[in-house]
C-alpha cells in the first residue's frame, strides 16, 4: 500500500496536464494515499534534498486545479538528468524522495520526458509515465495532442476574415517538430486549403498552380471580388534538399534541441518568388480592379505563427477525460509496483500500459492517411494524380479505437 506519491510534470506545456494531476490525486485520496506536488518538473526533483516542505494534494488543494484549465499546477523546466554534471546525481535524488517518505513518482511528459522516466528506472528509482506531448508522435495518444488540434482549428478559421478582408494568402506555421499530426488534423477541421506536413516533401510548383487557381476562381466569383486562401505548415518542414529549418545561433537544449524556426517564412517566400514571376497575376490583378501601377500590383502571402496560443488556454473534453484516466491508471500501477512503464489508456475496464522505452518511439504521420483528404480536394503539397485511392476492408468486432 502506497503512503506518499508525488507528480510532477516536464517538458512544453498543454492541455489535459492538471487533469493527469487531478486523476493521480483524487484516486490516491480515495485510496488513503497522500500525494504531493514536485515543482518545476526535473530540476524540482534533483533539488529535492533542498527544500523544506512539498505541497500537499488535500481534497481542498485539488479543488484548486481545475480539469479544464491548461498548463500545468506543478510547473517544468528543460532539464535531462544524465546531462547533469553531478556523478552522484542519481543518489542525490533518491535521498530527496526519502527525505519527504516518497514511495512513488508519477512523471507526465512526451519522449524526451520518457526517456529520462526509463533512465530513472533503470537506476532502481520507481516512477512511471503518463503520456503529454501536443505533438502527438508518441506510439500512445497523450494529453494536449487534441486541445491542440481544437486552438490551431480555431485561429485558422478566425484568420479567414483577415485573409478574405485583405484578398491575402494566409500562411500560419504551427508547432509538431518532426510529426504532422497536430497540423494535419488542426487544417483539416479548419478547412484549409493546404497542409504542409514533414512526412511528405513539397513540390512547391504543384503547390503555387494549386492555390493560385483557387485564389484566383474566389475572387473571380465573388460580388465584392474578395477572397483568400488559407495553408497550414508543421514548423518541422524540411526544404527541397532535406535540410532541417534550424535557428543555427541557438543554443541546443539539454536534449540537443535546437530552436526551429523559418517553415512559414519559407513557404511564403516560395510562394512570392512564383507570384511575381507569374504574367497571369497581373492580368488578374487588373481584371479584378485591384491593380496600382508601383503600390499594388500582386497579392500579398502574410505568415502567420500563433506560438504558444496554441498550447495554452483550457484544456478541451477529450484531453481532460483521457488526463484523469492516464493518473488514475498510474497510480494503480504504483500501487502494484510496476515502475518504467507508460500508462496508454483505460479501454474496457482495463488500464493498459506498455514499457516506456516502446512507448516513445517516435510515430509520424503515415502519407497514406492524407490520400482520402486529397481526392476531396485538399492539398498537401503534391500532386495526388497516380497515388493508390483508399483501401476497402471489411472488419469485424469493434474498431480500433483512434486519435
Amino acid at each position: 500500500m502506497l503512503k506518499k506519491i508525488a507528480v510532477l510534470t516536464s517538458g512544453g506545456d498543454c492541455g489535459g496536464l492538471n487533469a493527469v494531476i487531478r486523476g493521480v490525486a483524487l484516486t490516491a485520496l480515495q485510496k488513503g494515499t497522500k500525494t504531493f506536488i514536485i515543482p518545476n518538473g526535473y530540476a524540482g526533483l534533483y533539488n529535492l534534498t533542498d527544500l523544506t516542505e512539498l505541497t500537499e494534494l488535500t481534497e481542498d488543494r485539488i479543488e484548486q486545479i481545475p480539469v479544464y484549465l491548461a498548463g500545468s499546477e506543478a510547473g517544468n523546466s528543460r532539464v535531462k538528468i544524465s546531462k547533469i554534471k553531478d556523478e552522484k546525481k542519481y543518489e542525490r535524488i533518491k535521498a530527496g524522495l526519502q527525505k519527504f517518505s516518497i514511495d512513488a513518482v508519477i512523471i507526465a511528459g512526451g519522449d524526451d520526458t520518457g526517456s529520462v522516466v526509463a533512465d530513472l528506472a533503470d537506476k532502481g528509482i520507481p516512477c512511471l509515465h503518463v503520456p503529454k506531448t501536443m505533438d502527438l508522435d508518441l506510439m500512445t495518444y497523450s494529453v494536449g495532442g487534441d486541445s491542440t488540434i481544437n486552438r490551431i482549428a480555431e485561429f485558422a478559421r478566425d484568420l479567414r476574415t483577415t485573409g478574405q478582408t485583405h484578398n491575402r494568402i494566409i500562411v500560419m506555421e504551427v508547432f509538431g517538430r518532426y510529426a504532422g499530426h497536430t497540423a494535419f488534423r488542426g487544417g483539416v477541421g479548419a478547412q484549409a486549403d493546404a497542409v504542409l506536413i514533414p512526412e511528405i516533401p513539397v513540390d512547391f510548383d504543384y503547390l503555387y498552380q494549386f492555390l493560385k487557381k483557387r485564389f484566383i476562381h474566389r475572387i473571380e466569383t465573388s460580388d465584392v471580388r474578395a477572397g483568400t486562401a488559407m495553408v497550414l505548415v508543421a514548423e518541422g518542414l524540411r526544404d527541397a534538399s532535406g535540410k532541417e529549418l534550424v535557428d543555427e545561433n541557438s543554443p541546443v537544449d539539454s536534449f540537443g534541441h535546437r530552436k526551429l524556426m523559418g517553415a512559414g517564412k519559407y513557404v511564403v517566400k516560395e510562394l512570392e518568388d512564383r507570384i511575381k514571376k507569374d504574367p497571369e497575376i497581373k492580368e488578374f490583378m487588373v481584371r479584378t480592379g485591384q491593380y496600382v501601377d508601383g503600390v499594388y500590383e500582386i497579392p500579398e502571402v502574410r505568415e502567420v505563427r500563433p506560438g504558444h496560443l496554441v498550447r495554452c488556454g483550457f484544456t478541451s473534453p477529450i484531453d481532460a477525460a483521457f488526463g484523469l484516466e492516464a493518473g488514475a491508471g498510474a497510480y494503480y500501477l504504483a500501487n502494484q509496483g510496476i515502475f518504467g512503464v507508460t500508462v496508454a489508456g483505460y479501454d474496457n475496464g482495463r488500464i493498459e500500459y506498455m514499457d516506456t522505452k516502446e512507448a516513445i518511439v517516435q510515430r509520424l504521420v503515415d502519407e497514406k492517411e492524407a490520400r482520402i483528404y486529397e481526392t476531396m480536394g485538399m492539398c498537401f503539397g503534391r500532386n495526388p494524380e497516380g497515388l493508390a485511392e483508399p483501401e476497402l476492408a471489411k472488419i469485424t468486432g469493434r474498431p480500433k479505437r483512434t486519435y
